[in-house]
């Protein structure tokens, strides 16, 4: 039992009551624009324009690999922006997803939702664009989240 609740929908609509916190997985090179972004960017424009400005100004920030932002965009949601992916192609390094960033990310995503009182909403985190496995990545949920008391929910897109 994995503790993670599965669920056909959209990750972007959380029907659950109280604090909500909404995860997913961003690279480090500043590109927004391909995959679950765009349907976080159609209803908030602030976790894009929060990530681009992080990006920006990463010389004097803690952006990179590992990190991970909440941007506040009801009174009740929360976005957080994980940097889970080094750059955005396939190429001879392999996929772009970095599991042990996710890992990070996701220590950090914990203690805001616990600071929080809040669950965990997310599509399936560093397997779309990123190039990842859902094996690899949901045991790092159960163990960074679930472990801790999180209600954690993941959404496969239904069509």
């Amino acid at each position: 039992m994995s503790g993670i609740t599965y669920v056909r929908g959209d990750a972007t609509v959380p029907s659950v009551k109280g604090v909500k916190v909404i995860a997913h997985v961003c690279n480090d090179i500043g590109g927004w624009g391909k995959g679950f972004v765009l349907a976080l960017s159609r209803r908030w424009p602030e976790p894009e324009a929060a990530y681009r400005a992080w990006h920006r100004g990463r010389s004097a920030n803690d952006f990179g690999l590992g990190a991970a932002q909440f941007i506040q965009v009801e009174p009740y949601v929360w976005v957080a922006n994980l940097v889970g992916q080094r750059g955005t192609r396939t190429g001879s390094k392999g996929v772009p997803v970095r599991y042990e960033a996710i890992d990070a990310a996701l220590g950090r995503l914990a203690d805001k939702a616990v600071e929080l009182g809040a669950s965990v909403h997310m599509p399936r985190i560093g397997c779309g664009l990123a190039g990842g496995k859902w094996s690899r990545v949901e045991p790092l949920i159960a163990e960074r989240l679930v472990r801790r008391g999180i209600a954690v929910t993941v959404y496969d897109h239904g069509d």
